[in-house]
């Protein structure tokens, strides 16, 4: 056996660097009826099924779940008649295989039976050091700074997203710094 051939390749070689920042999301939706009418049967009977699968999806970090309960759906930060959704992954690639790769879709493509058409922006996702946990009222922040200031790399979607280094270049804010 020659020196080449144990050789491990480099990426073999050497542990993988810990990623430095995960990616935080929070929508919300306001519910067309309470969540204990008929009308809103099948979006409950989803919830623990959904919640299970984002649980065991690779990439996964966290989500908000109210103390003593299986998903945040009594918690109510943004309104009474607003659901709110939170979460961090490790990637945006794990995310995105989550919302749009999985069994996720096919509740995502029934929302309008469960929740009014937003006129502004109901999602905001951004980049957090790994290992963080950041609060409902940061997510509301930065729900507030994409709506009033459209997408930055402080505040974005899927579709106008940044990259964690260029969220890194930009901790300077106080109150967004995170």
């Amino acid at each position: 056996m020659t020196d080449d051939a144990r050789t491990p390749a480099p990426s073999a070689a050497l542990p993988s660097e810990p990623a430095r920042h995960h990616i935080a999301q929070f929508n919300v939706g306001t519910i067309r009826f309470p969540l204990d009418e008929p009308e809103m049967a099948d979006f409950v009977a989803q919830l623990e099924p959904v919640n299970a699968l984002a649980d065991g999806t690779p990439g996964f970090v966290w989500r908000l779940v109210e103390e003593g309960e299986g998903d945040a759906t009594r918690m109510r930060p943004a309104g009474a008649d607003v659901v709110v959704n939170y979460s961090v992954w490790e990637s945006m690639e794990a995310l995105w295989d989550f919302v749009y790769r999985s069994p996720h879709l096919d509740t995502m493509r029934r929302r309008r039976e469960w929740f009014q058409r937003h006129m502004e922006s109901h999602l905001v996702m951004w980049w957090i050091p790994a290992g963080y946990i950041p609060t409902v009222e940061e997510a509301l922040e930065r729900l507030a700074l994409l709506r009033e200031h459209g997408p930055s790399p402080r505040a974005f979607t899927f579709s106008t997203s940044y990259t964690a280094a260029e969220a890194e270049a930009l901790r300077t804010a106080p109150s967004l710094g995170r």
